[in-house]
């Protein structure tokens, strides 16, 4: 019987993947239009992990407005506005008021990995 990978490890797996996703997707950041290396969140992972695995929310960023400008958010707003339009912002924001804590399940992540790879 093959052993089930831990949660933890899982959850792990599925946020490489689908950042990696996000980095090959998106060519330019989001904020300031340099290379991207990194896969940024308008809504931080950590405090809405309902939007964890959205690729709206998740967006490929710089090293430097992603880490060192915390986001550049208000650049990161403007960017997705030019990329996904005003309405879909919106409904974004609503979503991360009204839906902010996930706790993902195996199924849900291994659909995600598969969904992404």
């Amino acid at each position: 019987m093959k052993k089930l990978t831990p949660l933890p490890k899982l959850l792990e797996k599925t946020q490489r993947i689908f950042n990696a996703y996000i980095r090959e997707r998106d060519k330019q950041c989001i904020s300031c239009g340099g290379p991207v290396e990194q896969a940024g969140h308008y809504h931080s992972q950590g405090h809405h992990s309902a939007l964890r695995f959205n690729p709206i929310n998740t967006n490929g960023q710089c090293r430097r407005c992603n880490m060192f400008l915390h986001g550049n958010l208000i650049k990161y707003r403007q960017g997705l506005i030019e990329k996904y339009g005003e309405d879909i912002v919106l409904q974004l924001e609503e979503e991360a008021n009204t839906n902010r804590l996930k706790k993902w399940s195996r199924v849900e992540l291994e659909e995600i990995i598969s969904k992404y790879k």
